[in-house]
C-alpha cells in the first residue's frame, strides 16, 4: 500500500476533511488533503533509472578514469541541442551532434554511437541528469556495456565537470543561437580546442595528455 493510498482513505472523511482529533497527529496541521503532486503528472520521467547515490565510490574522487557526466546544450526555443560530454578525471570532452533533433529515440544512438568510440577502459559509468532525452538509457547501457546513473532534480553540482565545461562551450554556442547550423565537423573542431586546454586541476596539462597516457599504461 502506497502513502498516497493512506492518505486519501483518511481524508475521505467529511468530504475530504480530517476530524480534529486526527488533524492533530499530522506535522503539518493541515485540515485539507494538498496531494503531493498533480493529477496525471509522471512521478519519474526515466523509468528504472539508477540514482546517483548508487555510483561507484571510486568514481568521486577522480581517481580511476572512464566515470563521464552528460548534458544537453540547448539552443532559444528549444530547437535543437548539442550533447556535452566530460570524463571526470582528464577532462576531456566530447561533443554530440544532434541534427535531427533531441528526442529519445535520436540522442540514444548518437550517445551510444560517441562512446563506442572510447576503449573499454574509459567507458566505467555515465551520470546525466533526468531529462526526458535519456528516457531510452537502457538501450545505451546495453549497447556500449557502461552504468548510466542521474542526477537528483534541481542538483546540477552533482555534474559539476559537465556544467563548468558547458559554460566554456557557451563561449563557442551562445546562449539564443540556432545551433543546427553546427557541423559534426564544427563540434569536433571545437571539442578538439577544449581538450588542448593546459587545466590547473592536470598540473597545467592538457585533457588530451592525460588521456594519451592512460592510453599507454
Amino acid at each position: 500500500m502506497s502513502p498516497e493510498t493512506i492518505y486519501q482513505s483518511l481524508y475521505v472523511e467529511s468530504r475530504g476533511a480530517l476530524k480534529r482529533e486526527l488533524t492533530a497527529s499530522l506535522h503539518t496541521g493541515r485540515t485539507l488533503r494538498r496531494p503531493s503532486r498533480k493529477v496525471g503528472q509522471r512521478e519519474n520521467r526515466i523509468p528504472g533509472m539508477s540514482n546517483i547515490a548508487e555510483h561507484p565510490p571510486e568514481a568521486e574522487d577522480r581517481a580511476i578514469p572512464g566515470h563521464w557526466e552528460g548534458d544537453l546544450l540547448i539552443d532559444k526555443g528549444n530547437l535543437s541541442a548539442i550533447g556535452t560530454l566530460v570524463e571526470r578525471t582528464t577532462g576531456i570532452t566530447m561533443l554530440l551532434h544532434l541534427p535531427d533533433g533531441y528526442k529519445p529515440d535520436q540522442v540514444a544512438p548518437a550517445l551510444a554511437s560517441k562512446i563506442q568510440t572510447l576503449p573499454a577502459m574509459l567507458r566505467r559509468s555515465l551520470t546525466w541528469d533526468q531529462g526526458p532525452e535519456m528516457r531510452n538509457w537502457k538501450t545505451v547501457a546495453i549497447d556500449v556495456d557502461i552504468e548510466i546513473y542521474f542526477c537528483d532534480p534541481h542538483a546540477p553540482w552533482q555534474r559539476g565537470s559537465n556544467e563548468k565545461t558547458n559554460g566554456l562551450l557557451r563561449q563557442y554556442f551562445p546562449k539564443g543561437t540556432d545551433l543546427t547550423i553546427h557541423s559534426a565537423e564544427d563540434l569536433d573542431r571545437v571539442a578538439a580546442e577544449l581538450n588542448d586546454r593546459p587545466r590547473k586541476r592536470l598540473q597545467f596539462q592538457k585533457p588530451i595528455e592525460a588521456t594519451g597516457e592512460l592510453l599507454l599504461q
